[in-house]
C-alpha cells in the first residue's frame, strides 16, 4: 500500500460524505445545528480515521483506527436511521446501500489485515 489514497474503502467513503453533505442540506433548517451536525461529523470521522490509521507505523495501529472508524460508520447509520423515522429521509434512499457497502470494505479490512 503507498498511502490511505490507495485504498477503495477511503475512496468509497469519501464519496459517501460528499452524498451525505448533499443529501442534508434538504433537511429542515432547525436541524443545521442538531442533527445534521451529529450526520457531517459522523460522515467525515470515517475517512479521516482510516488516512490517519494509515498513516501510523504498524498494523495493530492501523487496525484500531479502523474500528474507529467502524464505530463511526455504526453512529451515522443511527443518525441516519433517526432522519428516516423523522421523514427527512426516504426509507429507499441509496445512502443505506453506500453505508453498507463502506461497512463491507471497513470489515474485509480489518479481517485482511488481522490475517496477514
Amino acid at each position: 500500500m503507498k498511502t490511505h489514497k490507495d485504498l477503495d474503502v477511503w475512496r468509497d467513503s469519501i464519496e459517501l460524505v460528499t452524498k451525505i453533505y448533499k443529501l442534508v442540506q434538504y433537511f429542515p433548517k432547525e436541524e443545521k445545528f442538531g442533527l445534521v451536525d451529529q450526520i457531517k461529523r459522523a460522515a467525515i470521522s470515517v475517512p479521516s480515521n482510516i488516512a490517519e490509521g494509515a498513516a501510523r507505523s504498524s498494523k495493530r495501529e492501523f487496525i484500531q483506527f479502523l474500528y474507529i472508524s467502524l464505530g463511526s460508520l455504526a453512529e451515522l447509520e443511527t443518525h441516519l436511521i433517526i432522519a428516516k423515522n423523522l421523514g427527512f429521509l426516504d426509507g429507499k434512499n441509496k445512502i443505506f446501500c453506500n453505508l453498507e457497502k463502506v461497512k463491507s470494505l471497513l470489515l474485509g479490512l480489518i479481517k485482511y489485515l488481522k490475517n496477514k
